[in-house]
């Protein structure tokens, strides 16, 4: 009988009261449980064995965060004072992201882990793209209510001869929950799919069976939304090749 893929869900630090924690979202846990077994992967940076970590999971899930990566890390001018940053993440996802691709492991990255994959690929973010002429708002209020928050805000532009273009059709409604975005995308990264104002809304690698990156959140309530589900069952797909293939 064949063996239930392992997702491994990568965590974020959070300080509660005087310790810290490894934490992942709850709606990250349970989209993931459409591809296996989800597993959260710590945040220790180098003090993880990425080796034997790569070795048990069949598919790998960069979940989207209150945090943004640091711009250090592509070159990018310092953070405004109060920037939620961390590190730990940063260290552990970027060198991961580039060492699971290379070993042939599905990878899907939402919104940070998105823009965690650009940056893994050598491009770089803008940390404001509201501020950016050419772009539209694209971060919710904090004021409505999730459900308000997470609805479908604009049409995102699918580009021909991609992997969506083999998922869903041509031009749909997304979610738009960001404040940051793709200024320079990485090498060996192909534009999936845009924002009616030209912002990269999503990107695959070239040469992989299934690494994708999306700047909305197909984990919301992704059961009511046959075109979220749809990015989650092709990532089960090949989560079991890859798992069969043990």
């Amino acid at each position: 009988m064949s063996r239930l893929p392992l997702i491994g869900v990568c965590a974020c630090t959070k300080q509660i009261g005087h310790h810290p924690f490894h934490i992942a979202g709850d709606k990250y846990l349970r989209a993931a449980s459409i591809a296996g077994l989800p597993l959260v992967i710590p945040a220790l940076g180098e003090a993880l064995d990425q080796a034997t970590l790569l070795e048990q999971f069949d598919g790998l899930l960069f979940t989207g965060s209150p945090s943004n990566v640091e711009p250090h890390h592509y070159s990018g001018p310092a953070s405004e004072p109060g920037t939620h940053h961390d590190p730990q993440r940063d260290a552990t996802t970027l060198p991961l992201i580039r060492a699971a691709i290379d070993a042939g492991i599905p990878v899907f990255g939402i919104c940070r882990g998105f823009q965690e994959m650009n940056v893994a690929f050598g491009g770089s973010l803008h940390q404001k793209v509201h501020e950016v002429g050419a772009y539209g708002d694209h971060r919710e209020r904090p004021d409505d209510p999730v459900e308000v928050q997470y609805g479908l805000s604009h049409p995102l532009h699918i580009q021909p001869g991609g992997l969506l273009a083999g998922l869903l059709p041509a031009r749909i409604e997304v979610n738009s929950v960001h404040g940051q975005g793709v200024e320079r995308l990485g090498q060996g990264l192909r534009i999936e799919a845009l924002a009616p104002d030209g912002l990269i809304e999503a990107f695959s690698v070239e040469g992989a069976r299934f690494a994708l990156g999306v700047q909305w959140h197909p984990e919301w309530k992704v059961h009511e939304n046959p075109h979220y589900l749809a990015l989650f069952q092709a990532f089960a797909e090949a989560c079991r090749e890859h798992a069969s293939h043990r």
